[in-house]
């Protein structure tokens, strides 16, 4: 006879139930929650449980979900030189500097998080780092992973790099070849080294209160392989889900061979802002170009239709107002061969959505797109003086990231980090996405924890009671210790009203009942 599944009670805190704000207490048998309410009416499970968990006026939410990850780059850059602090292109390389003679035994250097938009000096050449790395590898991608600077001994695994559009002779790479040098540095990287770096990402994820996560993987980011990886790890210890994507047209295979939810995710139609490569209707405030546009209208129109005939969802990766344009347009041509409700039905995605007009937003509803969003994007650079002002002018940069109207018109908002260009972090992803920098484009606090929770699973084509915690539903959620001064339901319900609290901090993390972070030892 097997044995009797664990009953769970968790008991004198604040349970985020639909229905009611009073829930103190929560009983988790198995993998299954049975019983959401107050701390008076839990004698009976107090008296069955295995086990009693004295919350001490913890928050207890849903398990989180990050819809647009990438882990073996994420892992790498944990491990690598964090550059996000960086305030001129000396200190950049003063950080460079510092990390070799740490680890004086890597023969690949990984560096990320640049943003040269605010030095006052030029960012760092080729030959500078070449000065500091002593001809090891080096690649350190700015902080939106559109560009990088490279090291010579990269450049050399592959002669096309400097032939490729996009390089330029200080070692700036964007575009072709910055593509080519991602695979150059990939082949670089021991495979030991890879899997240790996927481990680290997911543990952090967990940490985080993480319960699963979109692995948004392609040719130009990532290993085919790395869906592998996740999937020996996950059969060794308890880890976030990990939800499969990969950006590349065609790779029917592929998909089918790992289990994949879509041929989407990175799927580039542009780049990003902060490089310049977003594709723009009108120049760059700061710049004569209009950025670049990776793919055309019957391009998205075929793979949507191939992909939604085959049972998988589409998407891509768009920023710019022209490849808002192009790529709705595409999907526009497809709902016209497949039918609109069919293309409704599919769920198909739009990673990032960032510079979009008014129509646009009423086509992304009629289609039935769900947004794959990254509120700290908006918090990193969005307001007055930041990038986006900067590279777009003040008008343009007021259209950035609308979620109130992509949400009041009907779009589902399931947030995201893109790490590594923003760290895991559910609750700098709400505040951000309830205190947004546009007037009139923040969204409430409950909407924003529904963004990052349920929403991340129907994103996903996932409506198995994942994402809400209520009876009979699944047993994925997250205890967060109060804040200082918060120690009862009554200041957690004021602070709905607010979100001005300091993040609280994940104390445990629990997937399907199964434990995958805990910090009380």
């Amino acid at each position: 006879m097997p044995a009797p599944e664990p009953r769970v009670l968790l008991r004198g805190g604040h349970v985020l139930t639909p229905g009611r704000d009073d829930a103190t207490a929560l009983a988790v048998e198995g993998g299954t929650v049975r019983w959401v309410g107050r701390d008076d009416d839990a004698a009976a499970w107090t008296a069955d449980a295995t086990e009693v968990v004295e919350l001490d006026g913890a928050l207890v939410t849903p398990g989180f979900v990050d819809a647009h990850v990438h882990l073996a780059s994420t892992g790498l850059a944990q491990r690598g030189v964090d550059l996000t602090t960086a305030r001129s292109g000396r200190e950049a390389l003063d950080l460079l500097t510092a990390h070799v003679r740490a680890h004086g035994a890597d023969v690949v250097v990984i560096g990320h998080g640049w943003d040269d938009s605010t030095w006052p000096d030029d960012r760092p050449t080729r030959a500078q780092l070449d000065h500091v790395l002593q001809g090891r590898i080096g690649y350190l991608s700015r902080i939106d992973s559109h560009s990088a600077l490279v090291s010579s001994s990269l450049v050399d695994a592959d002669p096309s790099i400097v032939t490729s559009a996009g390089w330029r002779d200080d070692g700036w790479v964007e575009r072709d070849a910055h593509h080519r040098c991602r695979l150059a540095l990939d082949a670089a990287i021991p495979a030991t080294q890879r899997r240790e770096a996927i481990g680290r990402a997911l543990g952090s994820a967990a940490a985080a209160g993480l319960v699963s996560v979109h692995e948004l993987g392609a040719p130009h980011l990532s290993e085919e392989t790395d869906f592998a990886v996740v999937a020996s790890l996950l059969a060794e210890r308890p880890l976030p889900e990990v939800v499969g994507y990969w950006g590349e047209p065609e790779a029917w295979e592929l998909a089918e061979r790992h289990g994949l939810a879509g041929l989407a995710g990175d799927l580039c139609c542009d780049g990003a802002v902060g490089s310049r490569t977003a594709a723009l209707l009108e120049p760059y405030a700061d710049d004569a170009g209009s950025g670049h546009l990776y793919l055309e209208r019957d391009e998205v129109a075929a793979h949507v239709v191939a992909c939604t005939g085959r049972g998988l969802q589409a998407g891509f990766h768009v920023i710019g107002d022209a490849a808002v344009a192009t790529v709705l347009a595409g999907f526009a041509d497809a709902a016209e061969v497949v039918g609109l409700d069919v293309l409704r039905a599919a769920r198909h995605r739009l990673e990032h959505l960032e510079l979009v007009d008014v129509a646009a937003v009423a086509e992304v509803a009629r289609l039935g797109l769900h947004a794959s969003v990254q509120p700290c994007f908006d918090s990193t650079w969005g307001g007055p003086g930041g990038l986006y002002e900067r590279r777009l002018g003040t008008a343009r940069a007021l259209r950035m990231n609308p979620f109130a109207e992509l949400a009041a018109a009907g779009v589902p908002l399931a947030f995201g980090s893109d790490a590594p260009v923003t760290p895991f972090g559910a609750w700098p992803a709400v505040r951000a996405a309830v205190e947004h920098r546009t007037p009139g484009q923040g969204i409430g606090l409950d909407a924003a924890i529904a963004a990052h929770t349920v929403a991340g699973w129907r994103a996903a084509r996932r409506d198995d009671g994942h994402g809400v915690l209520a009876v009979g539903h699944p047993a994925s959620y997250a205890v967060w210790d109060a804040p200082e001064g918060v120690t009862s339901a009554g200041a957690w319900e004021a602070a709905r009203a607010t979100c001005r609290l300091p993040a609280p901090v994940c104390r445990t993390t629990v997937h399907d009942g199964r434990v995958l972070h805990d910090s009380t030892g």
